[in-house]
């Protein structure tokens, strides 16, 4: 039996990937220099290391929409990222793009989620312009956390206890730059932020249906007539589109009829079901619980784990490491713990 060295998939990826795939031999490198796997290229090797980072297993603990659903089969932030590397992959295998580069990406482009879903970024931005002495209502100091950066400094300073996981820097990239109007440096790095539209958009009519919220019948007609009657008709839709689109440009892009039907199903979650709706009347709590666990942490800083304060940061950035990457169910105990007395918790 011959062994398959890491040579040899370097050299197969140049005999069988488009030229304008990320190549692992071409990999602008790590932050520490370190002798490369004798079996694995650098973004197999940083796809592992996700897959098995501390921040990673907690996503399964984490909200994607619902908070505290009630029921075994709604999305939670690992099932999403899954998902998204599924996605992901089915537009860069036939494009010829790096599907071990587009994989790592994907694991590791929600690490930096906080607990409670988009509800948390935004009760940890207001936080910490409240710690600074910034207007917490004013535009600019909205996105003062933003889990897309928080994912990098998670991958480069706060795993393996302040370590870093030491990914390579296209991967780092990814994180950094898939969402928004923000843009990946590679292709793979692009595709992961179309998929990440793609997932949960599908899937979070998926989980809205399944919660009584929503029917076939409420979503916008033009938009089904153009991507499909049902989850798997409009992954199918959109994966077909942008692999079509992407070979025609050069680029990762979908043509704009089915790029207007997605974002017009975006804009109809966003008014019926992320912002307002039956899914989010328990945020105001969650949003106020992560206030008050970030105050009490930031006038307690002794009390916040050491592998949080390896680093000379500021306190406020001590404690959004900390309760970032805590998970819906450890918040609320630890909230529970701190402000509840032990008499009337229920037994």
């Amino acid at each position: 039996m011959r062994v398959v060295s890491r040579q040899d998939l370097e050299r197969h990826e140049h005999e069988t990937l488009s030229e304008d795939a990320a190549f692992a031999d071409s990999s602008a490198g790590r932050l520490v220099p370190e002798q490369p796997d004798p079996l694995r290229t650098c973004y197999q090797c940083d796809r592992d290391r996700i897959l098995h980072s501390k921040s990673f297993r907690r996503l399964a603990h984490k909200t994607q929409v619902f908070l505290a659903p009630e029921g075994d089969h709604y999305r939670t932030r690992l099932m999403h990222t899954l998902e998204v590397g599924q996605v992901a992959r089915s537009i860069a295998r036939p494009l010829g793009l790096n599907e071990d580069l587009t994989e790592a990406i994907a694991l590791g482009h929600d690490l930096g989620h906080t607990p409670f879903g988009h509800v948390g970024e935004r009760a940890l931005s207001h936080a910490l312009a409240r710690y600074r002495g910034l207007d917490p209502m004013a535009p600019e100091n909205s996105r003062l956390f933003a889990h897309n950066e928080q994912g990098a400094r998670i991958v480069d300073l706060l795993e393996r206890n302040g370590s870093g996981l030491n990914l390579t820097r296209e991967v780092v990239d990814g994180i950094r730059n898939h969402t928004g109007s923000l843009r990946a440096s590679t292709l793979e790095g692009r595709v992961v932020a179309l998929a990440d539209r793609i997932a949960y958009v599908c899937h979070d009519i998926d989980d809205a249906e399944r919660a009584g919220l929503l029917s076939e019948d409420d979503l916008p007609s033009g938009a089904r007539e153009v991507l499909g009657e049902s989850s798997s008709e409009r992954i199918e839709t959109m994966v077909h589109d942008a692999v079509s689109r992407s070979e025609l440009i050069g680029d990762v892009g979908m043509s704009d009829a089915v790029w207007r039907a997605m974002m017009e199903m975006r804009s109809f979650l966003f008014k019926n079901l992320y912002s307002h709706g039956d899914a989010k009347w328990e945020e105001p709590k969650a949003y106020a619980m992560l206030e008050e666990l970030f105050d009490y942490f930031t006038s307690h800083l002794d009390e916040v784990p050491e592998e949080y304060r390896v680093h000379d940061d500021d306190p406020d950035v001590q404690v959004a490491d900390f309760v970032s990457g805590m998970t819906d169910r450890y918040a609320i105990r630890l909230y529970e713990d701190l402000k509840i007395p032990q008499s009337w918790k229920r037994r």
